[in-house]
């Protein structure tokens, strides 16, 4: 697109060495990997500047920079705005020709849940007949059968998602579910998106360092409903404390659809069981009453086939082929994955009080009458510090044995980390309340201490393979650590 085009469509506040006819061929925002023909935003951070870098990345090729300032050395056109993250939405939109806009988009949105429930509603439209792409967590990717492919974020940022909805749509893929971030709603990386549908899993304390009251992250998460477009479908859990809220900004227009276990829903669920094996309930629906089992157990699990099947019933799928891909869909990656069996090792991404209380509460309902609750876990860096306390006291609660070590300690000191979990913990006996700060000595110390029908959660990190330091990222696998560790029987084989 030439440059004279795309200021028509930005409307900057002004055009600093204006050369109409450059073609612009791309975006970039890091200056390491700025090509020719690329415009390059300077995007402004918490912890880094990308004016700094405006002219690493005109020598590296850039033929246009789009800033917040005017940038000395620059001999390239400038285009100065007011806020460069939410004109890249705004840049990416208009360069790759609104690919949302020929594509049905469903957003999943929520605190715990996103990553498994995009699963579920991949795997209901495979089992309809009908393409499907994922953006989520785990990373992107085309199809069911498909490998992830890394998009760095839970939801890119605006260049990579319109790139990846691009590639989505020459596959000719006419459905993509995927995971929206609170992150990615303040940061504007879903501006210029179209969703025909936003679901809302549950809305519970996470990212207050960001957000830094529980209102502000409403208000983040409420975005992704208050911009539905006309005749689109809202999905919203109503059991959670802030349905009200959500339903009340949601445009008059679009179709709300609610479900629940313990409210009135337009789905619910009755008659709950669980076990070792999975969970089971009877669903109402306006289509009927049905007989769900679930290979996955816990309340948690419920939800996210609750939330899985009232989209597809609002996309007009087939319940029964709907309700038969719920019954063969094993467990997400990190997500209450069984590892090891006498004793029972849980791997799972709880890193939320809620997250680690509904895991533990799953854990305690399947365990054996005489086996023990041993729970592995600590708290990321950097990171929202008033749960720490929250979460020990969880643990503390909910479990026998309580092994409290490090997760993510990024920049911060490991051990000042497990002091904030220890003060929420009332505890002084050392048989329940153990501390071992290297989290592959605090796995080998819960195999040591574990017997047959115990149940051994280790939760924080899931799916992550790597665990970031102070200085450095290192590999690390806690299914791996786990496997390595207790020498029973390896459920995934």
């Amino acid at each position: 697109m030439l440059l004279d085009k795309l200021t028509e469509f930005l409307k900057p506040d002004e055009v600093i060495n204006n050369s109409e006819n450059i073609e612009i061929k791309d975006i970039s925002y890091n200056s390491k990997t700025t090509k020719q023909g690329d415009i390059f935003v300077c995007l402004v951070g918490e912890k880094t500047d990308g004016h700094k870098y405006a002219k690493m990345a005109q020598d590296n090729g850039a033929v246009a920079i789009l800033a917040q300032n005017p940038i000395d050395e620059i001999t390239i056109p400038t285009l100065i705005v007011k806020d460069t993250q939410k004109t890249i939405s705004d840049l990416a939109g208009i360069l790759f020709d609104y690919p949302s806009k020929k594509i049905n988009l469903i957003g999943i949105t929520g605190t715990n849940g996103k990553t498994t429930v995009t699963h579920l509603i991949e795997r209901i439209f495979e089992y309809n007949k009908k393409s499907c792409g994922l953006i989520g967590t785990l990373g992107y990717k085309l199809n069911y059968n498909d490998t992830y492919k890394d998009a760095k974020h839970t939801t890119p940022q605006a260049p990579e998602l319109q790139r990846t909805l691009c590639t989505m749509l020459d596959n000719k893929i006419d459905n993509v579910v995927m995971e929206v971030s609170s992150h990615a709603l303040c940061q504007h990386r879903v501006g210029t998106c179209e969703f025909d549908c936003a679901v809302l899993t549950n809305l519970t304390q996470d990212h207050l360092d960001y957000h830094i009251t529980m209102q502000n992250y409403f208000e983040a998460k409420a975005t992704l409903f208050k911009n539905l477009k006309s005749g689109s479908k809202a999905i919203i859990n109503n059991d959670d404390k802030w349905a009200e809220k959500f339903k009340e900004i949601v445009p008059d227009d679009v179709k709300i659809l609610t479900y629940g276990i313990n409210n009135d829903a337009d789905i619910k669920a009755t008659n709950l069981k669980f076990d070792t094996l999975g969970a089971s309930f009877d669903c109402v629906t306006p289509l009927g009453n049905y007989k769900i089992n679930l290979l996955m157990t816990g309340l948690f699990s419920v939800y996210n086939a609750l939330a899985a099947l009232t989209t597809a019933i609002s996309q007009n799928l087939d319940i029964n082929l709907t309700i038969k891909a719920l019954e063969e869909t094993h467990g997400v990656a990190g997500r209450f994955e069984a590892i090891t069996k006498e004793p029972l090792t849980i791997v799972d991404y709880a890193h939320t009080p809620d997250g680690l209380e509904n895991v533990l509460n799953t854990a305690r309902k399947i365990l054996p009458d005489n086996g023990r609750l041993i729970c592995v876990f600590g708290c990321g860096g950097d990171r929202d510090a008033t749960k720490r306390p929250k979460m020990g006291a969880i643990v503390e609660k909910l479990s026998d044995v309580a092994i409290v070590t490090s997760d993510n300690p990024r920049s911060e000191d490991p051990q000042q980390i497990i002091t904030d979990i220890l003060s929420g913990i009332k505890s002084l006996s050392q048989d329940k309340i153990m501390v071992e700060a290297d989290r592959h000595l605090a796995i080998k110390l819960a195999s040591k201490i574990s017997k047959p029908d115990d149940i051994v959660v280790i939760a924080g990190k899931g799916h992550e393979d790597y665990q970031i330091l102070k200085d450095k990222t290192i590999h690390f696998d806690d299914r791996e650590e786990v496997r390595n560790s207790f020498s029973k029987v390896d459920l995934t084989k």
